[in-house]
């Protein structure tokens, strides 16, 4: 049974920093590349950013120099590391995990993320 966990959300000044944590059980970690999308209230679901199964990121335009995303493959977990935060990141996070040819796609439950003063 595949699990996605994520963890590590909450309340935050502008400027502040959070760490978000994401689990995945169930399988074979090494295999997927994995993603963190959000999504704000009365918006679309969007990419944040990616690791490729070889460690690879790729970073949306408005999170860059500002996020940071890596991977333990020994713990099956990804990181996000968002620092300078701003209000305009409030939304809820969602880790991705997708195989990198089977086309198997799972996601987790998501995290809330809220940035005000």
């Amino acid at each position: 049974q595949v699990q996605v966990v994520e963890s590590g959300g909450g309340w935050v000044q502008p400027g502040g920093s959070l760490r978000l944590a994401c689990v995945a059980s169930g399988i074979n970690f090494s295999l997927y590349t994995m993603g963190w999308y959000r999504q704000a209230p009365g918006k679309q679901r969007e990419l944040v950013v990616f690791v490729t199964s070889s460690g690879r990121p790729n970073y949306e335009d408005s999170v860059k120099g500002r996020f940071t995303i890596s991977r333990d493959n020994a713990k099956n977990t990804v990181y996000l590391q968002m620092n300078s935060l701003k209000p305009e990141d409030t939304a809820v996070y969602y880790c991705n995990c997708k195989h990198d040819w089977a086309g198997y796609n799972y996601w987790g439950q998501g995290t809330q993320v809220t940035v005000s003063s």
